[in-house]
Formats: structure tokens, C-alpha cells, sequence
């Protein structure tokens, strides 16, 4: 008889909120674990499992903020490692510098839990779609071992390696340009807004010109729209762009473009935009020139 796969996903934000309807949909049984107790809830009403996570789980997905929260979650004082069984497997979707990613992973090995490092792209609605990317790098066990979560979250998973390092290496350059490309799109917008180009007709031409971008074609109607609530917070890009330029040090690489768009998120934090949707960084613009970005809802 075949038990079915159980899952548990740690993280109920946007984006693993979305992972875990993603699982229940492909007919895992399924924990959800978060701080949030309203969004634990909220995933037990929709058919997510209650009470506490067993120790006999196929798969621990790990959907949190950063490295520190990463690390707390496998390897913490109620870390979840030491519960896994041998042969489960940790699905590590979190931006972290890939140094990271190969530690995690030897501690898994010797605990004797696979690693799989796998950051996710495509945001908050394709993770409710289970049509994620994710870029995907470790040993082929550890992708045996993942792939009904890969099925189900995913419509694109890239192989990046047989070890970790290189999942976590390719965010980093993915993410480079994404949070360079709103910090520009925000740019581009309120440079128009000085020359009389309104941002409804900002959205409505470029994005039918070479200077557009998945990033502006998403983001920028938002600022249309004056809605602000948050899909991929402002706080997010400090975190991800200094990941990209400690690894660029690192390298002995020079990235000016990154450093002038992740001064720009630093100056969003500092009006207490933070909580804010990223495509807020346009008001840091607004606000030096002088300019009335359209009125806010709510």
C-alpha cells in the first residue's frame, strides 16, 4: 500500500503560503508551520493538517527570510533536523550566499537528511499556482527525494548541480537584476512624471518597448494603482542586494549598479517604507522631486 507523501512547509508568508496550497493540491498531507498563528489557521481551514509536525515527514520545505532563520529552523534549539528521518529531504528556498547553502547541506549529510538547494522565483501568485521556477542544485538523492514537492510547486525546475552552492548562486544573480530592475522601473516612471508623461501612460507604452522588463510590467501598476500592499516587501532587497555584493567581494567583483539600487531600498527603510510593496521605492524618487505619485487606496 503506498502512504501518502507528508510535507510540511515552514514559512506561511507569500510565497510558501502558496507552496503549501501547492502541496495540499497535489494531494500531500501537509503541516504548515508559521508565527503566525492566523495564517497557520487559515491553512488548517483550507485542509492543511493540525497539531505538532511528526518526526516521520518525506519532506521539510523551509520558506523563511533569510540565513539566520534558516539555520534557527534546521539546526536551532528546537532545530528539525535532529526529528527527520534518514533519507528525508530539506528544501531550502530562502536567498542565501551559496557558502551557506554548502554548510547546510554537509550538516544534513551528517545527520544523514538530504539538502536540496532550491531558491524559488515567480512571486506570490504563481506560488499559489504551483507554477513556480526554482533553481535547483544538490545530489541526485536529494532530488529523487524532492521531486513530488518540485512537482507540485513548480513548472520549472533548473538542475543546477550535484551539490549545493550553485541553487543559491543563480538567485543571487537573479536577484541582482530584479531588485535593480524595480529600483530602475521606479526611475524610469517618476523621470517621466517630470517630462508630463503620466505613469498610466508610462505602463501602457513602455511595456510595449524594448525598455521594459517582467519586473516593470508587474510592479509599475501598482504605483498606478496606489496600492502598496505588500506582495514582496521593500525590506526584502537590503537582505538580498547585500547577499549579492558580499558574494561580489568576495569575488573580487565590482558592482556599482547593485550598490546605487540597494542605497536607494536603505533610503525607502528610512522613510518607513519597509512593510510597503517593493514598488514603493518609487516615493524615495517622488519625494526628492517634488512629485505626486497617484493617490493611494484605502
Amino acid at each position: 500500500m503506498t502512504t501518502q507523501f507528508r510535507t510540511a512547509v515552514i514559512g506561511l508568508g507569500s510565497m510558501g503560503y502558496g507552496m503549501a496550497q501547492s502541496c495540499l493540491r497535489a494531494g500531500h498531507r501537509t503541516w504548515g508551520v508559521d508565527i503566525n498563528a492566523d495564517a497557520v489557521h487559515r491553512f488548517t481551514t483550507e485542509g492543511g493538517q493540525t497539531g505538532e509536525v511528526p518526526r516521520d515527514l518525506d519532506a521539510l520545505v523551509v520558506v523563511v527570510l533569510n540565513a539566520a532563520q534558516t539555520e534557527a529552523v534546521l539546526f536551532g534549539e528546537t532545530g528539525a533536523v535532529s526529528g527527520l528521518r534518514p533519507g528525508a529531504v530539506v528544501i531550502s528556498c530562502a536567498t542565501v550566499p551559496p557558502d551557506f547553502a554548502r554548510a547546510m547541506e554537509a550538516r544534513c549529510a551528517e545527520a544523514g537528511v538530504h539538502y536540496l538547494d532550491a531558491p524559488i522565483s515567480g512571486g506570490a501568485a504563481k506560488a499559489a499556482q504551483g507554477a513556480l521556477s526554482m533553481m535547483a542544485a544538490g545530489t541526485p538523492q536529494a532530488f529523487a527525494a524532492a521531486r513530488p514537492v518540485l512537482d507540485a510547486c513548480a513548472t520549472t525546475v533548473f538542475e543546477l548541480g550535484s551539490e549545493a552552492g550553485p541553487g543559491s548562486a543563480m538567485k543571487a544573480v537573479n536577484q541582482l537584476l530584479a531588485g535593480v530592475h524595480i529600483a530602475t522601473m521606479a526611475e524610469a516612471l517618476t523621470f517621466g512624471m517630470t517630462q508630463g508623461v503620466e505613469p498610466a501612460k508610462f505602463v501602457e507604452v513602455i511595456s510595449q518597448c524594448a525598455g521594459t522588463s517582467w519586473m516593470l510590467e508587474n510592479r509599475a501598476p501598482h504605483i498606478v494603482d496606489g496600492d502598496y500592499t505588500p506582495r514582496s516587501q521593500i525590506n526584502i532587497w537590503p537582505k538580498d542586494l547585500g547577499i549579492v555584493l558580499d558574494i561580489a567581494k568576495t569575488a573580487g567583483f565590482s558592482a556599482p549598479i547593485t550598490a546605487a539600487a540597494l542605497q536607494q531600498y536603505m533610503v525607502a527603510v528610512g522613510m518607513g517604507l519597509g512593510h510597503q510593496d517593493d514598488a514603493a521605492i518609487a516615493k524615495v524618487y517622488a519625494r526628492n522631486a517634488g512629485l505626486d505619485l497617484p493617490p493611494e487606496k484605502g
